[in-house]
């Protein structure tokens, strides 16, 4: 997996970033995922938890 940034904007001297995340598509569908479904993300000390919403 890879995570990857692309600055979508400037305003005023700051710069806003987008963060995706690259997942394998063989992992996509083990997890039966869908293109489009809404995901949940959660923190957990330095671990992301993504479910299906």
């Amino acid at each position: 997996m890879r995570l990857l940034s692309q600055t979508s904007r400037e305003y005023n001297g700051t710069k806003y970033e987008k963060f995706w995340v690259v997942i394998p598509s063989k992992v996509i569908k083990k997890l039966g995922w869908k293109r489009g479904q809404e995901l949940e993300a959660e923190t957990k000390g330095d671990k992301l938890i993504i479910e299906k919403d």
